[in-house]
């Protein structure tokens, strides 16, 4: 499993990588491979302020359908148009080119209860 030590996590197994006050957000290594192959991303909150824990749309593989949660509040600013033709891209890269949202965090101090790498990759491994 692929757990990048310049990202935070959330028990929900999303990622957030902070760039100033925006961030981009995805699922991490772990979930795409719980999930399986990733048919299709649905974001339908680009424009909406959400809270901690929100959901911020789903995600349908083959099997199942799950929702995403943003790990931290805030404005969602962008979806990752890239998936819309190729939604894959978060079982092949979900640290690089699958992220989903970019938003303008409401609370940077909400990092603060998110997991560093090795607590996620505890929590993951329990």
């Amino acid at each position: 499993m692929n757990t990048p030590t310049n990202l935070k996590y959330s028990e929900d197994h999303e990622w957030i990588r902070v760039e100033g006050d925006e961030a981009y957000v995805g699922i991490t290594d772990f979930a795409q491979s719980q999930l399986g192959d990733i048919v299709f991303v649905d974001v339908t909150s680009v424009g909406e302020t959400l809270a901690a824990h929100e959901v911020f749309g789903t995600i349908e593989a083959v099997k199942t359908v799950s929702d995403a949660f943003l790990p931290v509040g805030g404005e969602v600013l962008e979806f990752n148009d890239a998936l819309e033709a190729d939604p894959a891209l978060v079982n092949t890269d979900p640290y690089g080119e699958g992220w989903m949202v970019k938003i303008r965090m409401t609370d940077p101090a909400e990092l603060d209860a998110l997991l560093s790498a090795e607590g996620y990759e505890a929590l993951v491994n329990a």
